[in-house]
């Protein structure tokens, strides 16, 4: 995070997004750009000590900002940057049941303001979206607090008239550190994006009642409409079908994760006509469950991927609880 800071003034007008992961971090002395912070601690030897370590975007500006009662914006004209932080606690009442009903009232009240910015500005397609709270796999009523995180979020969908399968942003939803606010962030668009299935996986909207009584809301990768044509991979897990698999191996989980990337690169190279994204080319995020499956995950990983591969691993927990991590990555193509 130091790092970020010595950068001169004129570095700063093409960033358009700071996300640190380690907590306990200032916000940017730089003019117009927010810090959006997440309680994840960063593991491995991308781990910064207490300096904390912070994911920057950059695209060529100049850049805009603001803010819209939660949400904190910045864009170049092109994408657009949004973030918000919402704490469960403003809407709670006290007793187990409320602890259920404040995360779906604060995910409602999240995600209606950040649409609500989205379409002001213009830029009324998120192309991925990221979501973290406490607790996700925490029975809290008839069910895990991620489930009624998914109603919440498909009610405003529906009740704003935003498609809830097909062409969906893609997504994530991983479990922080306990108390920690509702935080979400997504790059958005003024083109729709294209949205992508994985031929190995079941369509998160038609999952079963198993996994909770309303499916998530979220493609498997998309790619942007416009010329850069970036490809976001969704948070993907070991799932084959609609079934966890390999229970217990993070080895295994791993493997059978980059299987599912590998197809979903496929189905991108398919969308543009060309091999034009690779494996060994993508940034990767992985959100790992146990810290101390950090080390033999990253041995997997880079096996499958190359050893110079670009990582950050995150401490996080899974939307199933037989899952030991997600990966999710993005990239740009070859040039033709």
């Amino acid at each position: 995070m130091n790092e970020v800071r010595r950068h001169p003034a004129s570095w700063w007008q093409d960033v358009l997004a700071v996300v640190s992961f380690d907590g306990g971090v200032h916000p940017m002395a730089a003019a117009g750009v927010s810090l959006t912070d997440v309680k994840a601690p960063v593991l491995g030897a991308t781990a910064d000590g207490d300096h904390g370590t912070a994911e920057v975007w950059r695209l060529a500006g100049p850049m805009h900002s603001g803010q819209r009662g939660r949400v904190c914006y910045r864009h170049n004209g092109r994408l657009l940057f949004a973030s918000l932080s919402v704490a469960e606690a403003e809407f709670a009442d006290g007793t187990t049941a409320g602890a259920a009903t404040a995360l779906r009232r604060a995910t409602e009240a999240g995600y209606r303001e950040m649409f609500d910015a989205l379409e002001t500005l213009a830029f009324p397609y998120p192309l991925r979206i990221w979501n973290f709270f406490s607790d996700i796999n925490l029975a809290a009523e008839d069910g895990e607090r991620y489930w009624h995180f998914n109603g919440a979020r498909q009610d405003v969908f529906i009740d704003l008239k935003r498609s809830i399968a097909g062409n969906v942003p893609a997504a994530s939803a991983v479990g922080v550190a306990t108390c920690s606010p509702l935080t979400v962030y997504c790059i958005a668009s003024a083109q729709a994006p294209i949205a992508l299935e994985n031929p190995r996986q079941c369509s998160a909207w038609d999952y079963p009642a198993q996994y909770g009584p309303r499916s998530p809301t979220f493609a498997r990768a998309c790619i942007s409409g416009d010329a850069a044509q970036t490809l976001f991979i969704s948070g993907t897990a070991s799932i084959v079908g609609h079934a966890s698999a390999h229970a217990g191996d993070q080895r295994e989980q791993t493997r059978e994760i980059v299987r599912n990337i590998r197809a979903l690169i496929g189905a991108a190279n398919a969308r543009v006509d060309g091999q034009r994204y690779r494996l060994e080319h993508l940034h990767y995020k992985v959100y790992v469950r146990q810290a101390e499956h950090q080390p033999s995950i990253d041995r997997e990983l880079r096996q499958e991927v190359g050893a110079a591969a670009r990582v950050l691993y995150l401490k996080a927990d899974i939307c199933r609880p037989d899952l030991l991590l997600e990966i999710e990555a993005v990239g740009t193509p070859e040039p033709l």
